[in-house]
């Protein structure tokens, strides 16, 4: 019978709970509605409550500021208060997580009452601390369209704060920046439009609320409109009050009902709010009483802005402000500068009946409460092992990714410039004001030639004189403008010589202004045509700018704030993509980072083994470049490091990005029929044994072509060169280079024509053996039909209108030689080391252009034609082949071996990979090549791999690479990562 009336009674509790009309914001937040919950939340209040003295009661009251980059001496201070005033918390500022960590530790092992930790940290921990990655800053996130995505930003900070063991995150911003002059908020508010800060505001605290950490929404009563900086003087807000609650306060009404947890006072100056007073907002009654927790019904906690800043500061003493903020109602006295003394007037005060102790104890019990919703009824301490990797994950880095690329937005695109297109008629420059933008030329270079220039801030009249001469014959000029501040007194650092520099340039060419910094800058680019807003300087923006412009991306971000006459609040909206390649993380295509760091011991190995000096990777899913490593160097002598722009001799990989293509791009306009013969195409080959070799068997390798003729061996006699086929420096007569000083007779391309022709076939024609011939026929057949060279064919078709500057053949025409990985040390026939020259001796003697081998190239750009295959013939704004015909050439083609039309496959036995991993479907095509090289695509999973290296450096006859399997190795590794 008493059990039946006790849960009477306790039902009858939990529904007035909930009936009230004021719902508690420090329910337990396992589950509200579990009775046994709220009956533990309760009894641990009480315990930790009635074990402590009314001195000690009032140290809950206080949050003071502690560093990890302080001396001994500011450590002592903190433990001495954490001891003997029982504080409340800690509000942590700059310093290192694993020194935060390791005094978190120190200090709450000396708190009789579990600290609450916490810190001002709006764009996550790395705005306080050293080796964490910066989320971006509120207005960066007021572009952004998409509120889940901000959502998810306050799950991930709320995951870095439990990592360090916080508690209370003093975000968000809920300000409504109204005042572009606004010198303490600015770019720390959403924007200017109520409904559009209070839906970010509402999906920042739910993403830390909803995974354990209090979020504080400030500055109440609204920060939005000042020209003053709180920090060091009483800004005054004129507004009345039926504007301030339209406005600053519409943001706190929906969080309340949101639940919000707790709120931080601001110190202004509100006459309206304060009865004609000028009291400030943290010291006035009427505002935090009467206002918030009565006419609003708040029940969460109160915090005071930070009491040292002059605001408040200035009119009154260390000790007295807290007494004051207490007296207004403030639950929380953050940053105290004197807490003894505080606690003194405090105690004064009650005796003096200007405070009853019940009032402080009720404040008390309902931080207690509070404390119990952070999970400190069970603190433990904080585990300080690889701890900045554990707040550094690879989710945070897709996260952050995610939202930089969101916010980018187009304000201006005159005539549709944006994205570029028709790569191959412009010349790009790029010019980057004040900072180098390092990371901006190097994406840039991804997608097409452009030369980069740098000036200074500022820079005289006669520099830009000159830079204007330099930059007069390129079509297209992207300006970085960076070096911008927050400072609106300073026109946020925008040298007016820089903006007249641009306005003069786009006078006379095509000019893409990119803002990489505070939005409100852009009033000094009115009536400026093509501007792209990236709102920050980071790797991050600079890295995803050049993706939006070449239409990698679309730009999807929204002018968050009014700026001018042009540049007005909503301006932005959509620029389509059309999908070239996009650079970033692999979490952010569903691969696991950790385990394709895997890749990084197999190339290790290969390095110590010497099964090549060194070696890129770059793997490509879902259109996005998500890796790209350089190991080793270019020589075991260790010379030059390998780098993402290192060209390599691309050997056999020829076959399928070069002439394959060729023949692709004619069999999709009729001009190609796989069922001809080579004679029908070149009818020289009549009466010889190649004239009724049908087009479709030559290219799978099944004609009964000889696997390759060693050419050379003709061109030697007793290891010497013959000197009617070689001189060692040019000649009449002798003009086609084989290698650095040896020139080969002008004939000499004819003389392997010739040979290759009256070669024998094997004696069973039917018969898959693979052969370098098959791409000598189909060169010349290419050239035939489109009566032009190969490579010139090539650049013109392919190479040029996608933007690809290193894949070429003779790279030593346009491409540094130091850019460009060495091979073999050619004993046998040219005598030398070769570099910058085919190292296949046939292509070579070829004069560098044979359709077996002679292609360089970079990681990146195999991965542009590679992409092009897994998009059917298109990419970006070229169409250059029928998905039919892709589909046909890249499918296994016969039952004599894996083989397509010039592209190599998997093996079809199951659990034997041949040249690609076992674990690549069927479905994958690519090629290998004889220097250590091979790419592969999935069109099943979107997937590239390009691996590159020189294997053949310094000896040829080095088969370690094939033999240990480390090709194979790393493509397995690469389908482990998927995350399935």
């Amino acid at each position: 019978m008493q059990s039946k009336y006790w849960k009477l009674i306790l039902f009858f509790i939990i529904l007035a709970a909930f009936s009230s009309g004021k719902p508690d914001p420090f329910a337990p937040n396992e589950d509200p509605l579990k009775s046994e919950n709220l009956m533990d939340q309760s009894h641990w209040v009480d315990s930790v409550f009635e074990a402590l003295t009314f001195e000690e009661r009032l140290g809950q009251l206080f949050m003071v500021a502690a560093y990890s980059n302080k001396d001994q001496k500011h450590i002592d201070e903190i433990s001495e208060l954490v001891r003997n005033e029982n504080l409340g918390g800690l509000i942590f500022f700059q310093g290192g997580p694993n020194r935060q960590a390791r005094l978190t530790n120190y200090y709450q092992a000396q708190a009789k009452t579990p600290l609450f930790i916490a810190m001002d940290a709006e764009w996550g921990v790395g705005m306080r601390l050293d080796s964490i990655w910066n989320f971006p800053k509120a207005m960066t996130l007021g572009a952004i369209q998409n509120p889940k995505l901000i959502y998810e930003m306050g799950e991930e900070i709320a995951h870095q704060f439990k990592e360090l063991g916080m508690h209370i995150n003093f975000a968000p911003v809920v300000d409504v920046n109204s005042n572009p002059e606004n010198p303490v908020i600015g770019f720390r508010a959403f924007g200017e439009n109520k409904e559009m800060v209070t839906q970010r505001a509402v999906a920042y605290m739910k993403g830390l609320q909803d995974h354990g950490i209090i979020a504080n929404a400030k500055h109440f009563p609204g920060h939005g409109d000042t020209e003053t900086d709180s920090h060091h003087d009483l800004p005054v807000i004129k507004h009345a009050e039926k504007r301030i609650w339209d406005v600053d306060l519409y943001p706190y009404q929906r969080l309340f009902r949101e639940n919000l947890m707790s709120v931080m006072v601001a110190h202004l100056d509100v006459p309206s709010l304060n009865q004609g007073t000028s009291i400030p907002t943290s010291l006035s009654k009427p505002v935090v009483t009467d206002l918030l927790k009565n006419r609003m019904n708040f029940q969460g906690l109160v915090f005071t802005d930070a009491l040292n800043m002059r605001g408040v500061a200035i009119q009154n003493q260390p000790g007295v402000v807290d007494l004051k903020a207490l007296l207004a109602g403030n639950d929380v006295l953050l940053y105290s500068q004197d807490v003894p003394k505080a606690k003194e007037l405090i105690k004064a005060a009650v005796e003096n009946g200007d405070i009853t102790e019940a009032e402080i104890d009720r404040r008390v019990k309902k931080i207690l409460k509070a404390k119990y919703w952070a999970g400190l009824n069970h603190y433990r301490p904080v585990d300080t092992y690889l701890l900045a990797e554990r707040i550094n994950t690879p989710k945070t880095q897709a996260i952050i990714e995610k939202l930089f690329a969101e916010s980018i937005t187009v304000a201006s695109n005159k005539d549709n410039l944006l994205p570029f297109r028709n790569l191959d008629l412009k010349k790009f420059a790029s010019l980057s004001i004040d900072d180098p933008g390092k990371t901006l030329q190097s994406q840039l270079n991804k997608y097409a030639p452009v030369d980069h220039f740098w000036i200074s801030k500022a820079s005289s009249e006669s520099e830009h004189y000159q830079l204007m001469k330099k930059l007069e014959d390129y079509d297209v000029v992207i300006v970085g403008l960076m070096g911008v501040t927050n400072n609106p007194k300073r026109a946020f650092g925008i040298a007016p010589g820089d903006i007249q520099l641009i306005r003069n340039l786009s006078k006379r060419q095509k000019v893409v202004t990119i803002l990489f910094g505070n939005a409100y800058a852009a009033k000094a680019l009115e009536g400026i045509e093509n501007v792209v807003l990236a709102y920050e300087n980071t790797e991050w923006t600079q890295r995803l700018v050049p993706q939006v412009l070449f239409g990698g991306r679309p730009a999807k971000g929204i002018l968050p704030v009014t700026v001018g006459g042009n540049f007005t609040h909503g301006v932005g909206g959509f620029l389509p993509s059309i999908n070239r390649l996009t650079y970033g993380t692999p979490e952010s295509v569903g691969l696991n980072s950790q385990k394709l760091n895997k890749i990084d011991a197999v190339a290790e190995k290969m390095i110590k083994i010497q099964a090549a000096p060194g070696a890129n990777v770059l793997i490509v899913k879902d259109g996005k470049v998500v890796f790209e490593r350089s190991y080793g160097y270019m020589d075991y002598q260790q010379s030059a490091p390998m780098t993402m722009e290192t060209v390599f001799d691309l050997a056999s990989v020829t076959k399928v990005l070069a002439t394959t293509q060729a023949a692709m791009f004619l069999h999709s306009r009729g001009e190609l029929d796989m069922d001809k013969t080579l004679g029908d195409y070149l009818p020289e080959l009549k009466g010889t044994n190649k004239a009724n070799l049908i087009i479709k068997d030559v290219l799978a390798h099944e004609a009964g072509l000889k696997a390759f003729i060693p050419h050379y061996a003709k061109t030697v006699s007793n290891g010497e060169w013959k000197p009617e086929y070689y001189r060692e420096s040019a000649a009449p007569g002798f003009t086609r280079p084989v290698s650095n000083d040896m020139f080969a007779m002008d004939g000499l391309r004819d003389s392997i024509w010739t040979w290759t022709v009256k070669s024998d076939l094997l004696p069973k024609p039917k018969k898959y053996v693979y052969s370098d011939l098959t791409m000598y026929f189909m060169q010349a057949v290419v050239e035939r039909i489109v009566n032009q060279p190969l490579d010139e064919f090539l650049a013109q078709n392919f190479y040029s209108p996608l933007g690809l500057k290193t894949l070429t053949f003779n790279p030593t025409r346009t491409i540094p030689l130091e850019q460009i990985a060495p091979t073999e040390d050619d004993v046998s026939f040219r005598k030398r080391q070769i570099r910058g020259y085919v190292h296949d001796p046939g292509a070579a003697m070829f004069g560098g252009v044979a359709g077996h081998a002679g292609l360089f190239g970079k990681a990146n750009d195999l991965a542009v034609m590679m992409q092009l295959m897994l998009n059917k013939g298109r990419y970006g704004d070229q169409n250059l082949m029928k998905a039919e015909t892709v589909s046909a050439f890249t499918k296994r083609q016969s039952n004599l071996s894996r083989r397509g039309w010039g592209w190599d496959k998997p093996e079809p036995e199951k659990g034997n990979g041949g040249s690609a991993g076992k674990l690549a479907p069927k479905s994958t095509f690519g090629h290998t090549g004889f220097t250590g090289t091979c790419v592969w695509a999935d069109p099943e999973n979107d997937l590239i791999y390009i691996f590159l290296s020189n294997r053949v450096y310094p000896d040829g006859n080095n088969t370690k690479l094939l033999s240990e399997g480390i090709r194979t190795e790393i493509h397995d590794l690469i389908y482990e990562a998927l995350e399935k």
